[in-house]
C-alpha cells in the first residue's frame, strides 16, 4: 500500500481516533501509529499478514478496541498489559500457543476473544478481570479446565470444538457464568458435573456435537432447575 493512501489513513485517525486499514497484505504492525499513541482508542488491523505485535503497543494507554483477526500472530507481547483501558480485544484465527501472564492486569476487558488459534492451555491469570463478559476460547486445542475456573467472572464462555473431555465442578462456582459453550468436544454424559445444572447460574448450557445425545441430559440430577433458569431466559428476550 502506497505512503499517500496511509498518510491520509494516519490523517483522519488523528482526528477520529479510530485506525481501521484491513485486508491490505500489511506484514507488519504499522510503525507510523507510534505518532498517535495519544489519540487511538480503536485500532483494527484484520485479515492481514501480522506475525509480530510490538512490545510498542504498551505505548497506546488510550486504547480501548485492538482487533487483528485473521493474521499470523504467534504471540502477545508482555507489554500489553500497560493498556489499562482496553475493553475489546479480538485475536481470532491466528497461531497463538499461548499469553503472558500479564494479560490479567487488563482490568478493564469486557470481550477477550481468541477463537480458532492454536491454544492448548486454558489461560491462566484471568480471574482478576472483574469487567470480563465474554471469554471466547473456541476453535483451539484444550484439553483441560483448571479449577481456577470458578474465579472468572465472565458471563459467557465459548469453548465449542476444543478437546475437553472432563467439566469440572468448579465451572458451577463462576459467580457470574450465565452462557456455557461446550459444543463438539470429548464430553461424555458422566462427565458434566450435576452442580451445573442444580447449583450455577447457567441458563444456556450448549453441548451439542459430544459423546452423548443432548436429551440425556433430562436424565440428570438438578435438570429441572437448569430448565426453570432456561425458560426463565428465554422469556425475558421474547
Amino acid at each position: 500500500m502506497g505512503n499517500s493512501a496511509l498518510k491520509s489513513h494516519l490523517e483522519t485517525s488523528q482526528k477520529t481516533g479510530v485506525f481501521q486499514l484491513t485486508s491490505k497484505g500489511l506484514q507488519e504492525f504499522p510503525e507510523e501509529l507510534q505518532r498517535l499513541t495519544g489519540n487511538l482508542r480503536t485500532v483494527d488491523l484484520s485479515g492481514n499478514k501480522i506475525e509480530v505485535l510490538p512490545a510498542a503497543i504498551g505505548n497506546f494507554l488510550q486504547l480501548k478496541s485492538l482487533t487483528l483477526t485473521s493474521n499470523r500472530l504467534t504471540s502477545i507481547p508482555a507489554e500489553i498489559s500497560k493498556l489499562k483501558k482496553l475493553e475489546t480485544l479480538i485475536l481470532n484465527g491466528n497461531r497463538i500457543q499461548q499469553f503472558p501472564p500479564t494479560l490479567g492486569q487488563l482490568k478493564a476487558l469486557r470481550t477477550l476473544s481468541l477463537s480458532g488459534n492454536q491454544i492448548s492451555q486454558f489461560p491462566s491469570g484471568l480471574g482478576t478481570l472483574r469487567q470480563l463478559d465474554l471469554l471466547d476460547l473456541s476453535r483451539n486445542h484444550i484439553q483441560n479446565i483448571p479449577s481456577e475456573v470458578s474465579e472468572l467472572q465472565a458471563i459467557e464462555i465459548n469453548l465449542n470444538q476444543n478437546q475437553i473431555s472432563v467439566l469440572p465442578v468448579e465451572v458451577s462456582r463462576c459467580p457470574r457464568l450465565k452462557v456455557l459453550r461446550l459444543e463438539e468436544n470429548c464430553l461424555e454424559l458422566s462427565s458434566i458435573p450435576g452442580s451445573i445444572l442444580k447449583d450455577s447460574q447457567v441458563s444456556l448450557l450448549s453441548v451439542e456435537g459430544n459423546l452423548f445425545e443432548v436429551k440425556q441430559l433430562r436424565d440428570l440430577e438438578g435438570y429441572e432447575q437448569y430448565m426453570e433458569r432456561y425458560t426463565a431466559t428465554k422469556k425475558k428476550f421474547t
